[in-house]
């Protein structure tokens, strides 16, 4: 699908865009890739990256900017919004700047990529967005609403989907990378040492989204099956000799992660690799196209962190440590 097209990642410079745009172009081969973001300094870093590729493109602009969205948006055929604002103590302090860019920057995307004809478009989302408790968990559920009813709006011409995961391993921000910086002092700070947490590489991050794109018919949230582990377990696997000090749950943290709540059982289908939550209200198209020979879940289903059947060792973690050393933290 994605071979000799026009793909735009907003907020390409992110951790997702720094792994999803190498991966597609080895695998697809797309006729242009454009990168929207609004650091230029990232963007120079970045394009150094693929100095002397054609197919990679950089176009300053934001979310917030509909006219600048729009003129980016011509002749492009799929779209991959992953620009947010993702921090949650900032979106705490800054409620209205969150707002403006999760909640109307989605908006914005929507009307443009009608506008201009855009195929099909996949948002990233969080697992914040299920049952949140803090700003940007809610505005990340609100985001996935819209883009779902996109749908309507476009009358089914241009598709929108959602994809949804929790912290990336090793990404910039995160705790692994966190407690290798904070290893050589001999204590490892812990919020709550029954803490548990989904693992997802960005690798499997980026198959996600391209699953969507084949696989979608607008409307869908889909959920990738990962392992979980019990954040003492993180910091065993990153220094097993280090002491580990409780400090308690930061304010807007969960103790465990939900990726699907309850109220979303009744909608949501299982397949071998991945969960998929349809839309409640659909006016654009077929749910037996949607689901596709998935099977529903049982009642009163959630999929969280703490009640996941699939654990990653801490010998695995270890393990992936090791192979992605020189990557941890950097994107």
């Amino acid at each position: 699908m994605l071979e000799n097209s026009t793909i735009l990642v907003t907020g390409g410079t992110g951790s997702f865009g720094n792994t999803f745009i190498p991966m597609t172009l080895e695998k697809y081969n797309p006729k242009k890739i454009i990168i929207y973001s609004r650091d230029e300094m990232k963007q120079w870093n970045m394009a150094k990256k693929f100095q002397g590729d054609d197919r990679v493109r950089f176009f300053i602009g934001d979310v917030r900017d509909k006219e600048r969205l729009s003129r980016a948006l011509n002749g492009v055929d799929y779209v991959v919004h992953a620009a947010a604002t993702k921090i949650v103590p900032t979106a705490e302090y800054n409620p209205f700047e969150c707002i403006k860019t999760n909640v109307n920057g989605a908006m914005n995307i929507i009307d443009t990529c009608i506008d201009n004809g855009v195929k099909r478009v996949v948002a990233l989302s969080t697992d914040k967005a299920s049952s949140p408790i803090n700003l940007y968990g809610a505005t990340k559920l609100c985001s996935d609403k819209v883009f779902i009813a996109g749908n309507s709006y476009s009358g089914g011409r241009t598709k929108f989907a959602v994809v949804r995961y929790g912290n990336v391993m090793g990404s910039r921000g995160s705790v692994i990378p966190y407690f290798l910086e904070t290893a050589s002092s001999g204590k490892l700070t812990i919020t709550d040492k029954r803490m548990t947490r989904f693992m997802i590489s960005l690798e499997q991050g980026v198959e996600l989204v391209w699953h969507a794109f084949d696989d979608m018919e607008g409307g869908e949230i889909y959920v990738k099956k990962i392992p979980s582990m019990n954040i003492c377990d993180i910091a065993t696997a990153v220094d097993e000799n280090a002491e580990q000090v409780e400090i308690g749950i930061r304010p807007g943290e969960k103790l465990h992660e939900q990726m699907i709540g309850v109220e979303d059982a009744y909608y949501t289908y299982e397949y071998p690799e991945h969960y998929k939550i349809l839309p409640q209200i659909c006016e654009w198209g077929s749910f037996d196209a949607m689901i596709k020979g998935g099977k529903r879940v049982p009642e009163g289903f959630s999929y969280t962190s703490d009640n996941n059947t699939e654990w990653m060792s801490i010998d695995e973690l270890k393990a992936w440590i090791e192979n992605n050393k020189v990557k941890i933290g950097s994107i």
